[in-house]
């Protein structure tokens, strides 16, 4: 995504670049101070996440991050990837955060993804910034 973002500004200027920002279990949380994105997948253990439990792994440092602070009012969108063959457990922990930080599901893609995702994606990140009047510095 970062190098499809950075191609597209080579381009043409007004389009944004996407810098990323990977969050796990040693980072600490710091304070946002400028609108983000929240990419993150679906990893549950136990339960189906829907009527028996939902028990979330490896992503639970992202939430956390999100939730310090005032960070989750700059939150301005969630794109989930999951597995399709997990049926409504697909998406499912981008899902919980957009409600949990109210902000909007926006997108989402399967497993790794491919390059027409990275297209859309994109363009749906694009037009969310300029939805929200936001401009790169």
């Amino acid at each position: 995504m970062t190098a499809f973002a950075k191609q597209q500004n080579m381009i043409n200027q007004a389009n944004p670049e996407i810098n990323a920002k990977e969050i796990g279990p040693q980072d600490a949380p710091a304070s946002e101070s400028k609108p983000f994105f929240v990419f993150v997948p679906t990893y549950l253990t136990g339960g189906n996440g829907i009527d028996s439990g939902y028990t979330e792994i490896m992503t639970t440092a992202l939430g956390e991050y999100i939730e310090d602070g005032n960070n989750a009012r700059y939150c301005i969108g969630v794109v989930g990837s999951g597995n399709k063959n997990f049926n409504e457990q697909y998406c499912l922990t981008a899902r919980k955060y957009a409600k949990i930080f109210n902000a909007p599901f926006l997108d989402n893609y399967e497993l790794r993804g491919t390059d027409a995702d990275v297209e859309r994606i994109y363009g749906t990140l694009t037009k969310e910034w300029a939805k929200n009047g936001i401009s790169e510095e």
